[in-house]
């Protein structure tokens, strides 16, 4: 497995590769990997011949300086895990190679209604950070394909945008939500949970899931309703919100027949912010 610190090596690894025909498929990542992540390597094997794995924890996308500080790097497990999953090589910047000093770095692109939705509404100017870094990242490899974790689904709907706004020729392919025994969405932010913390969390998966189930007994309003009941009384967890929503563009839904729904909910569980959705149908 190759290690790339800087865009111009990767491009000169990459480009005999493409002479040859070679499909190149984009796994972005911040770090702190974990088998989520390996699930996108492994999805992405099937696409293309060569896998490329970014590392770069993103500082345009971070509202809270405290988040970017203490995000994890665990530099030497990351490139295990890489290696051991078989991934050809690794793009490894740091800030001034993806942003050069002196160069001009204004971006603000329309990424429709949905970018001022959900996380939008939290976390104020975050997806203009995404997609920023997400159309660097694109312009260093310009893979075939890009992997991205259903995890992060507003994020996967503005990347889209993105591209639709420059229009790239690259597949976006989301991949399924890697969940632990217990039901936990694997995240990075994981680590940060205390045991208490790691209890709570459940509650996030356990609402969602009751709306699977239930799906067919309710109104979408009485489905909200009752999911947000789970997070009453619950100390230490303060729900951001819950909704049941139309995928294509995260507004509200109001009739159950809309073809495309999705149920999303953001919740601080001790002093750490998960989000979590599945996908209803």
């Amino acid at each position: 497995m190759e290690v790339f610190k800087t865009k111009e090596a990767l491009r000169a690894y990459l480009k005999p590769l493409r002479a040859l025909g070679k499909k190149v498929a984009l796994v972005p990542t911040m770090g702190a990997l974990h088998n989520g992540h390996i699930s996108l390597i492994k999805l992405a094997q099937g696409r293309a011949d060569v896998i490329i794995c970014s590392i770069f924890v993103n500082p345009t996308q971070f509202t809270d300086p405290k988040d970017l500080e203490k995000y994890p790097r665990p530099i030497e497990h990351d490139l295990a895990m890489l290696d051991a999953a078989g991934c050809n090589g690794v793009f490894m910047p740091d800030v001034n190679e993806m942003y050069p000093s002196g160069a001009d770095e204004d971006w603000h692109i329309d990424l429709g209604k949905a970018e001022f939705l959900l996380e939008g509404q939290f976390r104020k100017g975050h997806y203009q950070g995404v997609t920023q870094i997400v159309k660097k990242l694109f312009d260093a490899v310009e893979p075939d394909v890009a992997m991205f974790g259903q995890k992060d689904f507003q994020q996967v709907l503005m990347i889209k945008n993105m591209l639709s706004h420059f229009n790239l020729p690259i597949t976006i392919v989301t991949c399924p939500i890697i969940r632990e025994d217990d039901g936990l969405a694997m995240s990075s932010r994981n680590i940060h949970l205390s045991k208490t913390d790691r209890k709570n969390a459940l509650v996030l998966s356990k609402s969602l899931q009751f709306v699977l189930d239930n799906f067919d007994n309710y109104t979408v309003e009485e489905l909200e309703t009752k999911a947000k009941s789970f997070y009453k009384n619950l100390d230490g967890v303060e729900l951001d919100y819950f909704t049941i929503a139309n995928g294509n563009t995260l507004e509200n839904a109001k009739y159950k027949e809309a073809p495309n729904l999705v149920a999303l909910v953001a919740a601080k569980v001790g002093s750490t912010r998960l989000i979590d959705n599945m996908i209803i149908k």
